[in-house]
């Protein structure tokens, strides 16, 4: 579904030293606090002494304490744009999504944090759905702009906009799975789910 980046360790903060870090070690250092604390408890202040920047300087890598689960979106919907271009155009247009949004979630088993937490935060956590409800959209985005070059439409005509909403409700439910049992394969749970998308779509 809505794979995040994953990366490496953070910088702290020296005396004498301008304030460095990345977002990855922003990312873990937020994580840590969300299991400590819960999401709704933990401040950007908290976050921001965790990593050893200034609230300021957390500013320039995510706008909002919301944004940190998602980690570099956009980079990621980057790197989902190159895979469903990197379909084959012989390919049935079903099966070229499918491709895609299987390989779209197959990530390092070692990422920190894990994605299993990451994403039991997205899906869990109330306080997060309605900005979670933008990062689907962008998301749904990049499938309905590729399903309109394939067959020549606007992104906005009924077929592009019912593969997008379709393929991310599958994409949902293979999560749903995982999560429960997180040591099944979560790219053969989306395979098997996106499968079904044929039924929807036969060009």
């Amino acid at each position: 579904m809505l794979r995040v980046t994953q990366s490496g360790a953070a910088e702290r903060r020296t005396a004498g030293r301008p304030e460095a870090t990345s977002h990855a070690g922003i990312e873990q250092a937020a994580f840590r606090l969300f299991v400590e604390r819960g999401f709704d408890e933990t401040t950007l202040d908290a976050i921001a002494d965790e990593v050893g920047v200034s609230r300021r300087t957390l500013f320039r890598y995510y706008a909002s304490k919301n944004d940190i689960p998602w980690g570099q979106f956009d980079q990621t919907l980057d790197h989902f744009r190159v895979l469903l271009d990197a379909q084959p155009e012989e390919l049935p247009l079903w099966e070229a999504v499918h491709r895609a949004v299987r390989a779209f979630n197959e990530f390092p088993t070692d990422a920190e944090p894990p994605h299993v937490e990451r994403m039991r935060l997205i899906l869990h956590t109330p306080a997060l759905q309605s900005h979670s409800v933008l990062r689907y959209a962008d998301w749904r985005r990049v499938i309905e702009e590729y399903v309109a070059r394939r067959l020549d439409l606007a992104a906005d005509d009924p077929l592009p906009r019912l593969v997008g909403h379709v393929s991310l409700a599958l994409a949902h439910a293979a999560y749903g799975v995982w999560l429960d049992d997180p040591s099944a394969s979560l790219p053969d749970l989306v395979s098997e789910q996106m499968s079904m998308l044929r039924q929807f779509v036969e060009v």
